[in-house]
């Protein structure tokens, strides 16, 4: 008779699949600590266990800046679906994610909608505007608030709040102000590392990992 508080036949030639999915899951849980973050990431994990809300810039950020038109004025825009889960690995930490970009564009609005983002302010060319309003409508501080952006348009919003985020390819005039530089460019699952950096600081990386490896 199988133990009922144990994988598999005892004794068995080969592993069960229970013994199987709880090697991948050992293993998997292991990596977290072996990997070598870097003094950077470790540094930031006490502004980032404070977030309660990520806004995301797009163009550089989600996307790797690059805009190609259509036919009709149509503008195309590629996302990275690694990315994209990881604002729904976050938002399953329970961190709510948003976007506040200077340009429009109806690509956007349907990403925001398939990953049923919280927030989404398009032609904000005064970013600073669109995050006091979500401050007040959420009942939110500047520390609980984390920004991800890439050029001159962003460093406003970038030095009032709690995390300052920056992609690999960001300008240097951002990198000089940013609490993170992502090892990954924009559009290149920039997004994900910083979604990571966030639930790991809040102690949610191997919870939310176990829901995938049952």
């Amino acid at each position: 008779m199988t133990d009922s508080g144990s994988c598999g036949i005892p004794g068995g030639q080969y592993p069960s699949d229970c013994e199987v999915t709880e090697g991948l899951r050992r293993r998997a849980m292991s990596r977290q600590g072996q990997e070598e973050r870097g003094y950077a990431w470790r540094n930031c994990l006490p502004l980032a266990k404070e977030i309660r809300l990520l806004l995301l810039d797009v163009d550089g950020v989600l996307t790797d800046g690059s805009i190609t038109y259509g036919n009709s004025d149509t503008e195309l825009k590629s996302f990275n679906i690694k990315d994209g889960f990881g604002i729904r690995l976050l938002r399953e930490a329970g961190v709510e994610v948003g976007i506040i970009t200077a340009r429009r564009s109806e690509a956007v609005e349907r990403r925001a909608q398939d990953l049923k983002l919280a927030h989404l302010y398009q032609g904000a060319t005064n970013k600073i505007e669109a995050f006091e309003k979500i401050l007040a409508e959420q009942k939110l501080t500047p520390q609980q608030v984390a920004y991800m952006g890439d050029d001159w348009l962003d460093l406003p919003l970038l030095s009032r709040v709690g995390l300052a985020v920056t992609v690999a390819d960001g300008v240097a005039e951002v990198k000089a102000v940013a609490h993170y530089v992502t090892k990954q460019a924009g559009g290149r699952g920039a997004v994900r590392e910083l979604c990571e950096l966030i639930f790991e600081a809040k102690g949610m990386r191997e919870e939310l990992l176990a829901r995938y490896l049952r």
